[in-house]
């Protein structure tokens, strides 16, 4: 159910230990782009399944890389010898294989449960340089970590290699946090407030209760998450610290307590409140003194609010033109402006980097989908179909929205590229998955 629904429905009814998560998530790619980089990834010499999950490094940046739907992850082929150095890299046979460039390792055991990691990344059409045969060579990198930080090394491998290629920050070491419920045949439920790595590899469980948890949302800096938790049968925020487990109550106000979004500096929240009048409205508090500011006052509900990138406005829905739509307040002028005018429902949105452009929930009168507007031209442009779509979260560098989807009758993550080109699902087989959140650069 899209929050502004759950709000609708709060008011209609009166307000009525960190553990590990069983099974991680399964990244699979439903649709790519015709005109992805082909790109060989040669297993690395010397490599086990010593990566957590079973597997090896050379795989984890194979999965990533194929998984953005920027990159087509072409296979080694039947070579009885694979390249380990790049002399020994036969450009004109992976050529034939239809690839553009090529990467190669090698992992060394260094004792102590240490391993040393070398990769190069290599272009195969380069100029030839018989005076510098690494004329090619896009990367060459050599890292030092333990088995533990294995994983971890081959997303930040994938980084650097979507950055070199893409010429924009990867986000495979980046985190997203979700709310996964669980629906018992006598009734009763149990909710889980998530933590997993951007491939849905590694879930963590920061917080469970068996009543709903909603709207998770990451503090700039990537150390804590806020979040609201009906426990003791009532709406509240609570700010959780990610490394030390500990969690501090924010807003247990009368009525709505929902929606809460850090300012880009982490120094205020937005969130919904329904003090004085009883209507849904954006308040902004201050963190180091917890003060309250009031920034909308209208007798219609004013919920979802996020922040520009500058700190200078808030975007928020509103239904005070009849139905949900999407406004800006100004901080400056204290002015509210109107943002979307498009079909029947336009709800929780969220900023591209750059604050171009607006990712919301767009309603047609047939369905639910993502969907994005530029801002300067007005223009909306629809990125799913699924009809059942919503809480878009953006990757911190913009070009992947992970939402929320139905597929197989279950409640499940869907991610979806900014040109709506690449499309991908994180299917659970624990219950249903809601309420996703995208972790900033980490």
């Amino acid at each position: 159910m899209r929050l502004f629904q759950k709000i609708q429905l709060l008011l209609m009814l009166g307000f009525f230990f960190q553990t590990q998560a069983q099974a991680a998530l399964q990244l699979e790619l439903t649709q790519g782009m015709n005109a992805a980089i082909p790109i060989v990834i040669v297993p690395f010499a010397n490599q086990t399944n010593n990566v957590s999950g079973n597997t090896t490094l050379s795989q984890v940046i194979s999965n990533d890389l194929q998984n953005s739907g920027e990159f087509s992850v072409k296979a080694p082929g039947m070579l009885t010898s694979l390249p380990v150095q790049v002399s020994q890299i036969n450009t004109a046979y992976w050529q034939k294989q239809g690839a553009n460039d090529i990467v190669i390792g090698q992992v060394h055991a260094m004792g102590d449960g240490k391993y040393e990691v070398l990769f190069q990344l290599v272009n195969l059409y380069a100029p030839v340089n018989p005076q510098n045969p690494n004329a090619g060579v896009l990367l060459n990198q050599g890292f030092t970590v333990n088995q533990a930080g294995l994983r971890g090394l081959a997303h930040h491998i994938s980084d650097m290699i979507y950055q070199k290629l893409i010429g924009v920050r990867g986000i495979f070491s980046t985190k997203i946090a979700y709310v996964l419920a669980q629906h018992y045949n006598n009734g009763s439920a149990h909710y889980q407030l998530v933590v997993a790595d951007e491939d849905g590899f590694d879930p963590q469980t920061l917080f469970s209760s068996a009543q709903p948890i909603m709207s998770p949302t990451w503090a700039r800096d990537g150390h804590s998450l806020a979040y609201v938790s009906f426990e003791g049968h009532h709406q509240s925020i609570y700010l959780q610290n990610l490394s030390s487990g500990s969690r501090q109550l924010l807003a247990h106000f009368p009525g709505v307590n929902s929606s809460p979004a850090f300012s880009p500096n982490d120094r205020r929240l937005a969130m919904v409140l329904t003090l004085n009048t009883g209507n849904p409205n954006i308040y902004v508090m201050d963190l180091a003194t917890h003060r309250l500011t009031q920034i909308t006052n209208d007798t219609a509900i004013d919920t979802e609010p996020t922040w520009s990138p500058d700190g200078n406005s808030l975007f928020f829905t509103s239904s005070r033109a009849g139905g949900p739509e999407i406004y800006r307040y100004d901080f400056a002028n204290h002015q509210v402006s109107r943002v979307t005018f498009d079909g029947a429902y336009n709800a929780r949105t969220c900023l591209t980097p750059h604050a171009n452009t607006l990712v919301i929930i767009h309603g047609d009168g047939s369905g639910y989908n993502i969907a994005k507007q530029d801002l300067n031209s007005g223009r909306l442009t629809i990125l799913t179909d699924g009809g059942a779509d919503d809480s878009p979260s953006l990757a911190p560098n913009g070009k992947m929205i992970l939402y929320g989807t139905r597929f197989s009758g279950h409640e499940v993550l869907g991610l979806v590229s900014i040109d709506g080109r690449v499309k991908l699902r994180l299917p659970s087989q624990q219950g249903d998955v809601q309420d996703p959140s995208w972790s900033p650069f980490l």
